[in-house]
């Protein structure tokens, strides 16, 4: 192919290329963490920063180390606090979301081992698109002490 008709072909292939390439949510993931449990414990709660280029929506996670992984909210209901699953957590685009005790959060139920403190736990996010598709984003979060704070380092932030 002549370098002329290459130069001209180049915005044809670029908006062709623009149009075959999925939108997918770009989440970023920060400060991830896990608490630590003791040994007859059979759940605990992950916690992150999540932060989403596009509108997004947290709507399911996995890992190894748990039979069974939620995404729950906590909030008050009646002046009692209760906590429940949720399908999808929206995740505004440009706006940091942030899971943490007391709030929204990974729950790992059904734990096939304890988790002590230092331990890397990996989690999966499934995270949906604005246009409906579905992309995971890899976790690695680090385990703390049973005793860690329950406002994490950044007790003051909201949703």
């Amino acid at each position: 192919m002549k370098p002329n008709t290459l130069r001209l072909l180049m915005p044809t292939l670029v908006a062709l290329a623009a149009i075959a390439t999925p939108v997918l949510a770009q989440v970023s993931v920060s400060d991830a963490w896990v608490r630590g449990t003791v040994a007859s414990q059979r759940a605990t709660g992950a916690f992150m920063n999540l932060q989403s280029a596009s509108d997004a929506a947290l709507v399911g996670a996995a890992s190894p180390v748990a039979k069974v992984v939620e995404v729950h909210e906590m909030a008050h209901e009646g002046g009692v606090m209760k906590m429940r699953a949720i399908d999808r957590l929206p995740l505004p685009a440009g706006r940091k979301v942030e899971l943490k005790p007391g709030g929204y959060h990974v729950m790992l139920m059904a734990l096939t081992a304890p988790i002590k403190e230092g331990d890397v736990v990996p989690i999966t996010l499934t995270v949906e698109a604005k246009d409906g598709k579905r992309s995971t984003v890899e976790v690695k979060a680090t385990a703390r002490a049973l005793t860690a704070p329950a406002t994490g380092q950044h007790g003051g932030m909201k949703h």
